[in-house]
């Protein structure tokens, strides 16, 4: 089995949203924090890339960003974090097409998945804290829901632990 097959028998077997055009796959991984994480495979011609959008670059804190994203590419696995031109996070690797399984690919994709899910909340705080809060004031004053933002209540919470909601 070629390993575009090889690729879409796994997407198709653990029932991922993908679309392929040639020996390119466009992945949506459905998360959490990050509801989703477009994951794309791109099968070269000794290796397969892995290329996945987290976030935009920060608005604030850009060095506490990138020392987070360095500490956390210590302990992972298949990819890494890297910064683009303009300094947008993207999980990246690249992995050799010779032996590669199923397994490794499902690996992959759940590293992929967990990273950017479990990093999601912690780099939107440190690089759009600002941001979080105006968005929060907005909502509260025009009594819109804050559901998608619960997460970052901390960040809004008076000295005395009040919020602003009340």
């Amino acid at each position: 089995m070629s390993v575009p097959e090889l690729i879409e028998t796994t997407l198709r077997a653990r029932e991922l949203e993908f679309e392929r055009v040639d020996d390119r796959f466009v992945v949506t991984l459905p998360g959490t924090h990050k509801l989703k994480t477009v994951c794309n495979l791109v099968v070269g011609a000794h290796a397969l890339r892995i290329e996945a959008f987290v976030i935009r670059q920060p608005d604030e804190n850009r060095e506490a960003v990138w020392a987070y994203l360095l500490r956390r590419n210590a302990a992972m696995f298949g990819v890494s974090f890297a910064i683009d031109a303009v300094g947008d996070v993207y999980l990246t690797g690249r992995v050799p097409l010779s032996g590669l399984t199923e397994d490794d690919l499902d690996r992959l994709l759940g590293s992929v998945l967990t990273y950017a899910d479990e990093s999601f909340d912690p780099l939107l705080e440190l690089g759009f804290s600002s941001a979080i809060r105006r968005e929060w004031a907005w909502r509260v004053s025009r009594g819109e829901s804050l559901a998608n933002l619960a997460a970052f209540q901390h960040l809004v919470e008076d000295s005395d632990g009040s919020n602003s909601r009340q």
